[in-house]
């Protein structure tokens, strides 16, 4: 089971609502990971600064959290590697033809109310939940 950390989920999503907002405000662009990172091609795009700084930022600042804290966070997975190439594979297609990915459609479209958000979000939490609900009580879990 998962360790119910609601502080640092508090201060966490706060910052990923913050970063989301000053994107909008600075740049009027959408805080979808999908969307940036397909702007990177081709390199030298008029907004491709920016884009960078972005991912960076997500790259660079768990490895600050860890060098100020001195705890990472311990990931294992129990589901075999080809499981999550599948999943990462299922995962890519969802986000192409949903035209966007999950931190855009729920950070970003449901905080401008977008139908197409909202619709997207539910079907992302739904499929999740289902997916839980098989693997773990149908298939016997991982």
């Amino acid at each position: 089971m998962t360790e119910f950390t609601p502080l640092l989920s508090f201060f966490g999503g706060t910052l990923i609502g913050l970063s989301a907002v000053l994107l909008m405000a600075f740049h009027g662009r959408i805080a979808g990971m999908t969307g940036i990172i397909t702007g990177l091609i081709p390199p030298g795009a008029t907004d491709w600064a920016w884009r960078v700084a972005f991912l960076a930022g997500a790259i660079v600042a768990p490895i600050i959290v860890v060098a100020l804290t001195g705890q990472a966070v311990a990931f294992e997975s129990p589901v075999p590697t080809p499981w999550l190439v599948v999943g990462g594979v299922i995962v890519g297609a969802g986000v192409f033809f949903g035209s966007g990915c999950t931190s855009g459609h729920g950070v970003c479209g449901i905080a401008r109310l977008s139908p197409r958000s909202i619709a997207a979000t539910a079907m992302f939490m739904a499929t999740a939940i289902g997916t839980v609900f098989v693997i773990r009580n149908v298939l016997g879990g991982f």
